[in-house]
């Protein structure tokens, strides 16, 4: 059943709305540079041995994104000023390929991955690379935030504001050592159908002025910022 604002009681209702728009990406297609191109490199005979070994069939929702894009995307971003802090969060993060980029580009940087192997792909990447990038085997939805079918796509269910006794409760969201309010700039490739459902989780989840970066594919990658309008 999709998430219902009206149904909350009027006491737990937010005072304001929250907005997103859209960043424009200034994609630089100028040399990589050395530590970033290993990295690449590294992460790339590993995602290859891990088809090769048949666990693409384990884990079919698991496809990496294309990290040169994400690397200008991200690039374009600190040039332009946009950001406002240096807290980077990938969503669904496979081996971490982006979260280890984002640490070699100068930002605190974790990674969210629900599935403990693949994390442990990710913590070993990191490792071996000698960066201090933080890998969260949970998933990307804190608790008491659900997803379902909805029309066209995946429909994002907040957690209820009150109790059956209709007593408030703090649905403020959080991952077990990250506080996402505190995330500057969130990556996610998500599945087909889910692109939707990540911006209302970034509305929900992130905090004014934070930034969302989505991967469509190999070939194009969005932005966006999260504003705070006022009823």
């Amino acid at each position: 059943m999709p998430f219902n604002y009206w149904s909350i009681p009027h006491s737990a209702k937010p005072s304001f709305i929250v907005s997103v728009e859209p960043i424009t990406l200034r994609l630089d297609k100028g040399e990589i540079p050395d530590d970033i191109t290993a990295l690449l490199a590294e992460g790339a005979r590993r995602c290859d041995g891990f088809f090769e070994a048949g666990l693409g069939r384990r884990y079919p929702r698991y496809l990496p994104s294309n990290p040169a894009i994400i690397y200008a995307a991200i690039v374009s971003l600190k040039k332009s000023g946009d950001l406002r802090g240096d807290i980077f969060c990938e969503w669904g993060c496979g081996f971490g390929i982006a979260a280890c980029m984002a640490s070699l580009l100068g930002f605190e940087s974790y990674g969210i991955e629900i599935e403990s192997e693949i994390a442990e792909f990710a913590d070993q990447l990191a490792k071996d690379h000698n960066l201090p990038v933080e890998i969260l085997n949970t998933s990307y939805l804190p608790e008491g935030y659900e997803e379902c079918e909805g029309i066209g796509g995946k429909d994002l269910l907040p957690p209820e504001a009150t109790s059956s006794g209709g007593v408030p409760i703090d649905t403020t969201p959080v991952y077990d050592g990250l506080d996402p309010g505190e995330v500057d700039l969130f990556f996610v490739y998500p599945w087909p159908g889910q692109e939707g459902l990540m911006i209302d989780l970034f509305k929900a989840v992130a905090t004014e002025d934070a930034i969302l970066l989505i991967a469509h594919g190999e070939r194009e990658i969005t932005a966006y910022r999260r504003g705070v309008d006022d009823y």
